[in-house]
């Protein structure tokens, strides 16, 4: 059964060696797209008072991308909102996420620390406006000139 698993493991080694070679472009594995956004968002630990601030460098129904002022612990859930304007209307999302990974890489270039996290709750009210933020980002990237 060893040889089997290690026969897998070469053979893909060996595809992705392949396409690489042809630079062919890896299939996305989300479940959800990804929109470019930058967004102001606050978020604090469950049992935390305070709250800090950061910024949300991509969203989909799944999760975010945020830069954050401190590193966090992986695992860790946290309470989010995020601040947005629609007309002349403030609207926020919140939910509980939980951090994903982290990246340092940021930090080095003066952006913060990255980290990415997962939705872990989200209620429907939150998710609809979520899904109307994605849907308008989405027009905007399509058309970036457009307001």
């Amino acid at each position: 059964m060893a040889e089997t698993k290690h026969t897998t493991v070469t053979k893909k080694r060996k595809r992705i060696d392949l396409l690489r070679k042809k630079k062919v472009i890896a299939r996305e594995r989300r479940r959800h797209p990804r929109f470019h956004l930058k967004l102001p968002m606050s978020y604090s630990r469950p049992k935390s008072d305070g709250n800090y601030g950061g910024i949300v460098g991509d969203a989909s129904e799944g999760g975010i991308l945020v830069q954050l002022p401190e590193k966090l612990n992986t695992g860790e859930v946290l309470k989010i909102e995020i601040l947005f304007s629609r007309g002349w209307e403030l609207k926020t999302v919140r939910g509980i996420a939980k951090i994903i990974w982290n990246d340092l890489a940021g930090r080095k270039r003066g952006k913060g620390n990255r980290s990415g996290l997962q939705f872990q709750l989200i209620n429907k009210r939150n998710l609809q406006e979520l899904r109307i933020l994605l849907k308008e980002a989405s027009r905007k990237n399509k058309n970036p000139n457009k307001n």
